[in-house]
């Protein structure tokens, strides 16, 4: 997150009195814009979800608990002449800006630093509609700015305050140096049309699910620990502050000779380091057992023993569908080692990569992972997560891999950085797309062996993802230099499959468009997530139009066949703002589209894949694709 020079605000005494009453009916009256501003100055690196719901309760929290001075402000007519506004309006800058100041270890977090008790969802992501390529690329530019000078550019904009006003105002709320905030805000463009779009809107809100399958599993765990605590308590406890015979495990009165059989580390399967060499098949069940802890019996014991029941201490984790029960027989130990601060063991079961991890110094704190790969070949099975720790991530890879190195999918003329391979494990690898504000930068493992070079990318998950480009009948490697040219504007796209399970990403160009109005010419691109549970799949049609860095969501799908290998179609449309100022409805279909028609609050059509018709801000349509073979195809949504 950028340094924010922010001190506590001073008290204003030379204002008007503001009693509790007259501050509440201002509330009432303009919280949907004082909402606005609270969304608009958080930092974006909090993610919509929070900055939606600490919006709010920032704005809740501003009202006076007794008479308070207001602000003396320079103030246009109209609600800024309201003093009780201008009360509530310096708190929300005030507390939005203390928002983005970074936690520090030797003094006590604000409670605007917190996440917000309230108001407070259960089992919903909240965020504001999507708007288009000027907002995205407008929202680029803010998360880019420290949070004065992101305060100083909406108060500008959106409150159409004087620069005097604006550096009164944020000295006001604290700013140390209102006039550099001022002149950093000048860098950006002024577009306040934009600052008042749905893009920008936390209280006109879209839902959707948390990852229904993760919470079960958390319910599952945190039930299963809480039994466990109650009937067993005092088994659990180790006095010598070390690790049991089985750990972190719950206790267990199985007398089962399969289940005894699959907690036997000496009956654990170990592939021969020669195996891989003269096999048909390329996958996990050919990987050799390695790392320096092998032969630990005491770790692989209490690795299979907290597997077969973990404690109530254990942290479980698993990708969506992805069954977390005990082992059906022994499994095949794929390493044991120290990384890091960590012992860690990982095994494959044929359905299943299981990681387990405790720390080195034996005190309570293992940790148990999950993730399916069945059927994983080839680039599927060409890496796993070993550790992640202090934004980076390790992996072990297969070992027919050659070479491991680090590139940055967003500059794909930057080269690549060699990692190392000492007994097939990396050296730390940054995890992409984990900066605060805006994405700078996604860097990929790319690992290369006797068939090639494959990219992949790391989802929050134990296996990471195999990126692919070109038309879904017939993808390609994603580390050609085409390809990586394709990629870059669209690989911050990825944070959106985050934690779903995803097993390959494939982006596709399916149409160029030649823009209205002399503005040059489009791509359209659409990307598909494939997720190892087979349905689920999340389909993104982005729009880059000439001189944007990344490209903008057009539209999106989950569990649909469009451009997929089985249904090779796609059709999406996107409101454009032209460079003099018109709005069009823009749409483009895969190359077989042989007429586009748009309906509702757009009406047009064109022969072809391709369609630009004159339109309205905010307007919205329906849009219906005909196929050579005459079927027709509706808009990605």
């Amino acid at each position: 997150m950028q340094s924010q020079d922010v001190a506590p605000g001073p008290a204003s005494a030379s204002g008007p009195l503001v009693d509790v009453e007259q501050a509440e009916a201002a509330l009432v009256e303009h919280y949907p814009r004082l909402v606005r501003l609270a969304y608009l100055i958080l930092p974006p690196g909090l993610g919509r979800n929070r900055r939606v719901l600490t919006a709010h309760a920032l704005t809740q929290r501003a009202l006076p608990r007794g008479r308070s001075s207001a602000p003396v402000i320079p103030a246009q007519a109209g609600r800024d002449g309201d003093p009780g506004y201008s009360l509530l309006r310096l708190q929300v800058v005030r507390t939005a800006l203390e928002a983005g100041l970074p936690l520090r270890r030797t003094a006590w977090p604000r409670r605007s630093q917190l996440p917000p008790l309230l108001p407070q969802v259960w089992g919903l992501r909240l965020f504001p509609r999507s708007g288009g390529a000027d907002e995205l690329a407008l929202d680029q530019r803010l998360s880019r700015l420290a949070g004065p000078a992101r305060a100083a550019y909406v108060l500008r904009g959106l409150e159409k305050l004087s620069e005097d006003g604006v550096r009164k105002m944020l000295a006001a709320a604290g700013v140390a140096d209102p006039a550099a905030a001022v002149r950093a805000a000048t860098g950006v463009p002024a577009q306040d049309a934009l600052l008042g779009s749905a893009e920008f809107d936390p209280c006109s809100l879209q839902a959707r699910p948390t990852d229904l399958m993760r919470r079960r599993h958390h319910w599952k765990a945190a039930l299963a620990a809480a039994a466990a605590a109650a009937v067993c308590g005092a088994l659990l406890a180790m006095p010598s502050g070390g690790w049991g015979q089985d750990g972190a495990a719950a206790p267990s009165y199985a007398q089962n000779p399969a289940a005894l059989a699959a907690l036997d580390p000496a009956k654990v399967t170990r592939v021969s380091p020669a195996t891989w060499r003269t096999s048909a098949r390329t996958d996990f069940s050919v990987w050799p057992a390695r790392g320096d802890l092998t032969g630990d019996r005491a770790l692989l014991r209490r690795a299979l023993a907290v597997w077969a029941r973990p404690g109530g201490s254990v942290q479980v984790s698993a990708t969506p569908t992805t069954p977390s029960g005990p082992p059906a027989g022994p499994p095949q130990l794929l390493y044991a080692g120290g990384v890091d601060a960590a012992h860690v063991v990982v095994f494959y079961d044929g359905l299943r990569i299981v990681r387990y991890a405790e720390p080195k110094d034996g005190a309570s704190g293992a940790a148990l992972d999950f993730a399916r790969v069945d059927a994983a070949s080839g680039a599927e099975a060409d890496a796993v997560v070993l550790d992640r720790a202090d934004g980076n991530v390790r992996y072990l890879t297969a070992p027919w891999v050659t070479g491991a190195a680090e590139r940055d999918l967003l500059k794909p003329p930057s080269g690549a950085t060699d990692l190392g391979l000492v007994g097939g494990v990396t050296a730390p690898l940054a995890v992409p797309g984990q900066q605060t504000g805006s994405c700078t930068s996604w860097n990929v493992l790319q690992l290369t062996d006797g068939s090639g070079t494959r990219l992949l990318t790391d989802l929050g998950e134990l296996t990471p993802a195999h990126l692919t480009e070109g038309r879904p009948t017939a993808p390609h490697e994603a580390s050609a230099a085409t390809a990586l040219r394709a990629w870059a504007p669209y690989a911050c796209s990825l944070a959106a499959a985050r934690s779903q399970g995803v097993r390959s990403v494939n982006a596709w160009e399916y149409a160029r468009q030649t823009l209205p109005d002399g503005s040059g010419g489009a791509a359209w691109v659409c990307t598909r997530a494939e997720t190892w549970r087979g349905g689920g799949q999340r389909v993104l049609a982005q729009f880059h139009t000439p001189g944007g860095r990344y490209g903008a969501v057009a539209a999106q799908s989950e569990g649909v066949a469009a451009c997929g290998a089985k249904d090779p179609h796609v059709l999406a449309g996107v409101l454009w703002k032209s460079a003099a100022g018109a709005w069009y409805l823009l749409a483009a279909g895969s190359e077989d589209t042989k007429a586009v028609t748009a309906t509702g609050g757009v009406n047009g059509s064109a022969r072809g894949p391709l369609l630009a018709v004159r339109a309205k801000q905010g307007a919205q349509a329906g849009l219906k694709g005909t196929l050579a073979d005459g079927r027709t195809v509706g808009g990605l949504r």
